[in-house]
Order: C-alpha cells, then sequence, then structure tokens
C-alpha cells in the first residue's frame, strides 16, 4: 500500500485524501488551520450564506409585486453572521468527519520539508513528527492580495476575511477591485444597507469574464444603488475625522470616496512562502508552483494543486487537479479536461462563464458566432419576476462545436453547468437545439439561445 502526505486540507487537500484512502493509499493530510481551507472558512461557503440572506432581503423589497402589501420587518445582522458561523460549522464537522476515516492521519500544525518526501510537522503545542510517503501533495492555497499603496495598514482597511467576521454592517463601504470578491461583497452590503462604491482599475468589471456580460452586470448593480468607477487608479488611503477617505486617480482627475471601511478586493496570491519549496528544489514564481498537466512539479513524487498552481483559483478547480495528480500517483488516465471549468459571481444578478470569451477567440483568430437569448422572453423568468437576464453561446463557424457559455440573470451559476456538460462532450450547437428542455424552467434561456441560430 503506498503512502501519500498532503500539505492543506482545502478543496484540493481533503477531497483527494479521500478518494486517495478510498483507493487504497495510506494518507497523512497536515492542516495548519481549520480544515476547509479558504473556501470553507472564509470564502465561499460564508459569502454563500450572505448572498442567501440579501436574496430574501431583496425578494422582501420588492413584496408589492407579488401583493405582499404593508410589509414590515427588521434586519438583524448579529442573527444573521451567527448563521453563517452555523452554516460554516456545520459543513468543517463534515469535513473533519470524513478526515476520521479509515486510512487517513490528519495532523494539525506547520510543515516544512526535510527532503522531498519527508514532512516535519510542528503541531500547535510545539510537537514535532516527521511523516514520510512515496509521494508528496502541496495544496496550501493562497492569501487576499493588497496594493502597496500608503495607509494600505490603517484601522479600517480590511481583508475578505475581516468582512465575514465583521460585528456591524457599515454605513459607507468602498471596495478596491472589481473582480469576483469585490463585487460579491458590494452586492451583498448594497442589498444589507450599505453605501457601496466600487474602484475597478480596469477598463470593465470582471477583467477576465466576457466583456459583454461585463458591461451588462455594471449596468444592473449601478440599478441597484452600488456606485462603480472603472478605469479608477486607486493612490492611496487616509484616515478622517468621519472614517476613512480613498482617492483615486481616473482621467487625470483626482477624487476620494469617503467611508467608514475599505475593503482591499485586488485578488489573491499564491501561498509559495507557506511551506519551504527552495530547499527541495521545487521551481515557482509570483505566479505560482510550476506543474505539467498531471500537477507534477519539477521534483519526482512532489506534486501541488489547486490555488498554489495559480491560474484558476476556484475551489472546484483545486478539487480537480486533485483528482489528476491522484491518478498520476496511481498510473490512470483520468481524463479531465481543466479547459472546460466554469466559474460563477453570486452578484444580484448572477454571473456565469464556461470555455472561450469573444475576446479570447478574436485574440487567437478563431472563426465562431455568437447565439443569444435574454430572459425577459423566458416563461419561468417573467414569472417570477426575473427578468433582468441574458445567455450568450459561442460555437465555432467551421464545424458548430460549442466554445464557450456566459450567462448573466437568476440562478446562472446553476444553468452553466448545463453548457460544460455540452462542451465536455464536443457538442454542437445544432445538438443542443435538439435537446428536448422542461417548460417552463430557466434552462429554457440557453435552448432559446441555440433555437436562434
Amino acid at each position: 500500500m503506498g503512502r501519500l502526505t498532503i500539505i492543506g486540507a482545502g478543496p484540493g487537500g481533503y477531497e483527494t485524501a479521500v478518494e486517495a484512502a478510498r483507493r487504497g493509499l495510506e494518507v497523512t493530510i497536515i492542516s495548519e488551520g481549520p480544515v476547509g481551507g479558504t473556501c470553507l472558512n472564509e470564502g465561499c461557503i460564508p459569502t454563500k450564506a450572505y448572498c442567501r440572506v440579501a436574496e430574501a432581503i431583496d425578494d422582501l423589497s420588492h413584496g408589492d409585486e407579488f401583493g405582499l402589501k404593508e410589509l414590515s420587518y427588521t434586519f438583524d445582522f448579529p442573527a444573521a453572521r451567527l448563521r453563517k458561523d452555523r452554516v460554516v460549522e456545520t459543513l468543517r464537522s463534515g469535513v473533519e468527519f470524513l478526515l476520521g476515516g479509515k486510512g487517513i492521519t490528519l495532523l494539525r500544525g506547520k510543515a516544512s520539508f526535510v527532503d522531498p518526501l519527508t514532512v516535519k510537522v510542528v503541531s500547535p503545542e510545539g510537537e514535532e513528527t516527521d511523516v514520510s510517503a512515496d509521494d508528496v501533495i502541496i495544496a496550501t492555497g493562497s492569501y487576499s492580495a493588497s496594493l502597496p499603496i500608503e495607509g494600505k495598514d490603517l484601522p479600517g482597511v480590511i481583508t475578505s476575511r475581516e468582512l465575514l467576521d465583521i460585528e456591524e454592517v457599515p454605513g459607507r463601504l468602498c471596495i478596491i477591485g472589481g473582480g469576483v470578491i469585490g463585487l460579491e461583497f458590494a452586492s451583498i452590503f448594497n442589498s444589507f444597507g450599505s453605501k457601496v462604491t466600487v474602484l475597478e482599475y480596469c477598463k470593465e468589471l470582471l477583467p477576465n469574464f466576457d466583456s459583454d456580460i461585463a458591461k451588462r452586470l455594471k449596468q444592473s448593480l449601478s440599478k441597484s444603488g452600488i456606485s462603480i468607477e472603472t478605469l479608477a487608479c486607486v493612490k492611496g488611503i487616509r484616515k478622517t475625522p468621519e472614517g476613512l477617505s480613498v482617492s483615486y486617480e481616473k482621467k487625470g482627475a483626482t477624487a476620494e470616496v469617503e467611508c467608514d471601511r475599505a475593503l482591499m478586493a485586488v485578488g489573491r496570491r499564491p501561498a509559495t512562502g507557506s511551506v519551504n519549496l527552495s530547499d527541495i528544489g521545487v521551481e515557482f514564481t509570483p505566479k505560482g508552483v510550476v506543474v505539467d498537466s498531471l500537477m507534477r512539479t519539477n521534483v519526482p513524487h512532489v506534486y501541488a494543486v489547486g490555488d498554489i498552481t495559480g491560474g484558476l483559483m476556484l475551489a472546484h478547480t483545486a478539487t480537480f487537479q486533485g483528482k489528476i495528480a491522484l491518478s498520476s500517483i496511481l498510473g490512470e488516465d483520468c481524463g479531465i479536461d481543466l479547459g472546460v471549468a466554469p466559474a460563477a459571481v453570486f452578484t444580484s444578478p448572477q454571473v456565469a462563464s464556461v470555455g472561450m470569451t469573444e475576446e479570447q477567440l478574436k485574440e487567437q483568430g478563431v472563426p465562431y458566432k455568437a447565439a443569444k437569448s435574454f430572459y425577459r422572453a423566458n416563461g419561468k423568468a417573467v414569472s417570477a419576476s426575473r427578468e433582468e437576464g441574458y445567455c450568450k453561446i459561442l460555437y465555432s463557424v467551421e464545424d458548430g462545436r460549442i466554445l464557450g457559455g456566459h450567462i448573466m440573470g437568476a440562478e446562472a451559476s446553476d444553468l452553466i453547468s448545463e453548457i460544460a456538460v455540452l462542451m465536455c462532450k464536443k457538442a454542437t450547437i445544432r445538438e443542443l437545439s435538439q435537446m428536448v428542455h422542461a417548460h417552463p424552467t430557466l434552462a429554457e434561456v440557453i435552448l432559446s439561445a441555440a433555437n436562434s441560430v
């Protein structure tokens, strides 16, 4: 029976550990912090718990549309925060249960390499344990990035982790960064009652998404009351008698945003400094640990998965990278295509994307066409008062194969998986148009796009 050591207990680590043990390996997994990693403890899960609260508030605020007159309610933020914590604790307990299964040893503490296949673990109490294995997977994740500007360390300038633990809703919230993290919090705290301003350096929000979708989302979020400034270069933050002032430059002019809290949401960086990679010769750059298509580093029998490798810093990507690494260790071909990895943004409305954007297809000179449809023509969307939305499917001119899908609207995060499945199976736009969909459902937005060709 082979031995496997995994450093890090986020999705890329713990799910791989469970599967490896099921396949007969003797697994040791090392976690310096709470099991579940960033996703469970300070990322995906707690933010989605808050998203659900924001959604409920939004529904109540439009109660008149459904005949619910003279609604009266108060928002108990501490209760919402407690619910968020319970959700996290419930799921964390589930992960701990899984890691207590047969064939898995969970060690808590700080890991460091003695040699490529031997890892020393120092527990919080100072006890040292050496663990040797036949293969090692590094899955130590990432950390919140920060702009190197004056005032970045002032009290009140926070990361997503601190914002999730905040004890009261800030009256004024300035969010530096219009990517996934920044926009999700903008949407959440706008619903919670904050006056939200988003400052984004690039021309469009969500720089890595299809620009058509990003423009529509900006319009929607602006209409909901969020102030958004793109092409805004943040210069500094200073303390004021009333709170904080964030200064930025746009088209040669300087402006300021007054706020109570400033969220630094300028992305995440691979945690390459979390273990002593240089001591064992693992190659890495500021963009992350260098791996091949099988998640192998340049050091034999040492693999890396998840955020530490850079690229798509998504929990589900880390999980599937772990599957690829495990398959390589077991000498198997898993057949996973990481090029078809959907991404979702849980704003209101949601945004989701998979595959190529129009910008990427144009840059690569790929002949393509776009099939489009609108939520306002969808029976389910209209009956639920969710008419704001748009679907775009990109397909090859040469053979009709689906190359990408982009959705803005209700339940986009769930709908995008249909397009991802079709892309994995190399399906064409015509084949999609021939697939029967239930009526009335939001999924018919995808069918309508295909039928527009």
